[in-house]
């Protein structure tokens, strides 16, 4: 004679057999919505089973050689293994501490998801508190559970001593915490690898408090634009923001690179006999080159690929050497230095403060960015010789200072004091007709000339419409 369990597991699937061509289409909304709440429940109820006969399958991993039970069910019905584990634990729970708990999934009331949340909560509350106080904490989250998904079950779970024993929480949760910052203290990790194409992947595991300073800080860099002209739609917004476009990872990402180029290394540890500093080796030939590399110092032990190593662009290094704490060292022909760079070449505090009383914004042309999230740039560069001071120095953004130093753009100093910065191709991005005909490479049509309206007489490729062009006979 069977067993009632497995007589009862028997039944329910030929039940399911029965309803297998069935159509819920015709369901009314009444029905579909008891319909679901039953078989939550049910499922619920199934799954208790599940667990009271996995509780008690240690047997049956002896007979078979498996490591458990849980790696036997893994193994047998093709399931996760992490899944298998995690439900004989709770299986386990169920069967010797937590009785209340089964009860719940026994009538359907606790699903599996919420079992899970309140195993970990009761489970993380310190070993202080007595037995009795743990029962009273059980009860109520499986009271919680008939009204609270399994994330809010974990924010309850969480203070749950406020509410059972409100004399001892506070004391509790001051233990449990000094617990978790301790061993997330020895948990702290962080490495660093080049893939070998220009990126180097940073993983790191530290405590919550850290997480939430550097979120913190990363998205003061990340949020340039503070409001947004909600009269606008959408689509027009987007298309004059850079950085709205950028998924958040993606400006989280550069944030990161803007904070760590404006931290002051005088505030940082001696590090090699002086501050912490970078430093960027470039010969003079090629600091004045469009197109030529430069080597960074101080870059540490970062594993991985040795193809790009500490290794720049030219523009990349003068960009840098405007705005953030490098050290540039410009080595003559026979590679030692011969000018070794000053911390005056950056812009005091007080100096980007009058830049930003005087310019409020980036002063590329068209672009609204804040001062406060901009970059002092030389207009005549530092490596020419150019001053550190208010006359040779504008605010612009991250967007438009990297264009400035991109060999691929060039700076034209309009009549109002803002910068164009266009391609050095200014026919790039026109339609083919048009780009043709200002290039030079097809003939225009009898009778008419083309004349580029603008001061200086070029096109701006990003701002471009048929009225730049004028036609005349």
């Amino acid at each position: 004679m069977n067993h009632p369990i497995l007589a009862a597991a028997s039944d329910i699937r030929s039940l399911l057999k029965g309803v297998a061509g069935a159509n819920p289409t015709f369901m009314s909304t009444t029905d579909k919505a008891a319909a679901l709440r039953e078989l939550v429940a049910a499922e619920a109820q199934l799954v208790e089973l599940r667990l009271r006969v996995l509780a008690d399958a240690g047997d049956l991993a002896d007979a078979t050689g498996a490591k458990d039970a849980a790696g036997w069910l893994a193994h047998q019905t093709r399931t996760r293994f992490a899944d298998a584990r995690a439900d004989l634990a709770l299986a386990c729970a169920l069967d010797r501490e937590r009785p209340v708990l089964a009860s719940g999934m026994r009538h359907g009331s606790v699903t599996l998801a919420q079992a899970h949340v309140i195993r970990r909560s009761l489970d993380a509350l310190p070993a202080a508190v007595d037995a009795d106080t743990v029962d009273r904490a059980e009860v109520h989250l499986v009271v919680c559970a008939g009204e609270f998904g399994p994330k809010e079950l974990g924010r309850i779970g969480r203070r749950v001593l406020d509410v059972v024993a409100p004399e001892v929480a506070e004391q509790a949760e001051a233990t449990r915490l000094a617990d978790l910052e301790t061993a997330a203290a020895e948990r702290t990790r962080m490495t660093m690898r080049r893939h070998g194409d220009g990126t180097t992947r940073i993983s790191a595991l530290v405590p919550d408090a850290v997480a939430t300073r550097l979120a913190t800080y990363l998205e003061a860099f990340a949020n340039p634009r503070a409001q947004r002209d909600t009269t606008l739609s959408s689509e027009i917004q987007d298309a004059g923001d850079p950085f709205i476009r950028l998924p958040y990872p993606r400006r989280m990402g550069e944030a990161f690179a803007r904070f760590l180029e404006t931290a002051d290394p005088t505030r940082l540890p001696i590090h090699g006999g002086d501050a912490t500093t970078v430093i960027v080796t470039i010969p003079l030939a090629s600091l004045r080159a469009e197109l030529a590399t430069a080597d960074l110092i101080g870059a540490g032990l970062v594993s991985g690929d040795d193809l790009t190593g500490d290794r720049i662009t030219a523009s990349e290094a003068r960009r840098l050497a405007c705005t953030a704490k490098v050290l540039p060292a410009v080595l003559g022909g026979t590679g030692l230095p011969v000018d070794l760079g000053r911390a005056k070449r950056l812009f005091t505090p007080t100096q980007r403060k009058a830049l930003l009383i005087r310019d409020r914004t980036c002063r590329a042309e068209g672009c609204d960015t804040p001062g406060t999230w901009c970059d002092a740039h030389h207009l005549d560069p530092w490596h020419n010789n150019g001053p550190t001071d208010l006359d040779n120095g504008i605010l612009l953004c991250p967007h438009h200072h990297h264009r400035a130093h991109d060999t691929g753009y060039r700076t034209d100093r309009l009549p109002n004091g803002d910068l164009r910065v266009p391609p050095t191709d200014v026919g790039a991005g026109l339609p083919a007709e048009i780009y043709r005909l200002v290039r030079g490479s097809a003939p225009a049509a009898a009778g008419i000339r083309l004349e580029l309206v603008s001061p200086c007489e070029r096109i701006h490729l990003e701002q471009w419409s048929p009225r730049s062009i004028h036609a005349r006979s």
